[in-house]
């Protein structure tokens, strides 16, 4: 059973960083694609960045974060981690880490954490 546990939200001012860290259990963090992903009330949710499994390679991000927010995994730890730098007010959101049994980030996600709450606010 894949499961997530996330963590790493909380209250920061603008320009400010914080780093999100998701473990699952139940698989390891480099099989597979994983992603995060946002959504505040009354919007859809909104893809922010993916890793693509270790074995295609390569990283995606939202035009929003690009230069800001930095995805990556840790295997030896089996975690994965978002970086986010320079926040912004409308950075605000619930963010949630997703996988797929697929290698690449196109396309739907199957497996979701539980969501970590991020507040930008002076």
């Amino acid at each position: 059973q894949i499961q997530f546990v996330e963590s790493g939200g909380g209250l920061v001012q603008p320009g400010g960083s914080l780093r999100l860290a998701c473990a699952p259990s139940g698989f390891t963090v480099d099989r597979y694609a994983m992603g995060w992903f946002r959504q505040t009330p009354g919007k859809e949710r909104e893809g922010v960045a993916c890793i693509a499994s270790s074995s295609i390679g390569g990283t995606y991000y939202a035009e929003t974060v690009k230069g800001r927010f930095n995805i990556s995994r840790d295997n030896a730890k089996n975690i994965m981690y978002l970086q986010m730098n320079n926040l912004k007010p409308e950075d605000t959101a619930v963010y949630y880490c997703a996988t797929k049994p697929y290698y690449y980030c196109a396309g739907e996600y199957d497996y979701w954490g539980q969501g970590t709450q991020v507040t930008v606010s002076s």
